[in-house]
């Protein structure tokens, strides 16, 4: 700043500067750093200084063998194919400063936000094993906030930079701070990543491109437990509808680009 006297106030690039007389509120843009990243239908330049990437529900109770879909008889192998690109495509983002930001299921306890319809998905019949319920492996509660059950798999390290949301619905958008961060943060431009990909990271996409962020599925990085159809469907929509589709092999070689 011109005056060393001025103090900043928030995050950038939402950042006023003041003092006891001025109050800065020109929000100097971020230093663009541009790539090019190929895409299913085009190549894309985009800005990685308001790039982000979400990493939804690759937890325990979606992806171990121990976890709340296992209990119930779903064949979770599927979900855990995200794991091994992630551990490469992960570390290199977090290197050209690419916030990475895990959305993951992690209810109150108390489930006072949580809708009978929610509650009724994976326990119909309402005798089963359902949101807040011990697993039957380790007594963990079925996501919730601070279990294992909630936490992230093991093979996926969390850097302390990393930025965390719990979310509440297929949604990481709705009634969830999510928006607000990425928008003081000055992030544009969102990476799509997780589990299940026509699912929770669909909703999310779609609820990010409604409120105007440019998306963009990562697909090898993202995975689901449903039939192949679902995916073909997702990754046909997300392309016709709702932004684009790429792999982590070109958000790599986009990485190197600068």
């Amino acid at each position: 700043m011109a005056d060393s006297n001025l103090r900043p106030l928030g995050v950038e690039p939402n950042v006023w500067w003041v003092d006891d007389q001025v109050a800065d509120v020109s929000r100097q843009a971020l230093q663009p750093r541009l790539a090019t990243l190929t895409t299913q239908t085009k190549q894309l330049r985009v800005d990685l200084s308001k790039t982000a990437c979400l990493v939804i529900d690759m937890q325990n109770d979606f992806c171990h063998p121990d976890g709340w879909l296992a209990s119930i008889g779903v064949d979770v192998a599927p979900a855990r194919r995200a794991i091994e690109p992630l551990q490469g495509l992960l570390p290199s983002l977090r290197s050209a400063q690419v916030p990475v930001v895990w959305v993951n299921w992690g209810n109150r306890p108390d489930l006072l936000n949580i809708s009978a319809g929610l509650r009724h998905v994976y326990n119909p019949n309402g005798a089963g094993v359902g949101l807040g319920d011990a697993l039957p492996a380790n007594g963990a509660p079925v996501l919730t906030k601070g279990s294992w059950a909630a936490a992230v798999v093991d093979e996926l390290e969390q850097g302390p930079q990393d930025i965390w949301v719990d979310k509440y619905r297929m949604s990481g958008f709705w009634d969830t701070p999510l928006d607000s961060m990425l928008r003081n943060l000055g992030k544009t431009t969102l990476l799509f990543a997780g589990v299940n990909i026509d699912q929770c990271v669909m909703a999310t996409l779609q609820d990010a491109n409604f409120l105007g962020y440019d998306c963009i599925l990562v697909s090898d990085c993202s995975a689901t437990t449903s039939p192949d159809y679902c995916t073909l469907a997702t990754v046909y929509n997300v392309n016709q509808c709702f932004g684009f589709v790429t792999d982590s092999a070109a958000i790599q070689a986009a990485l190197g680009q600068v």
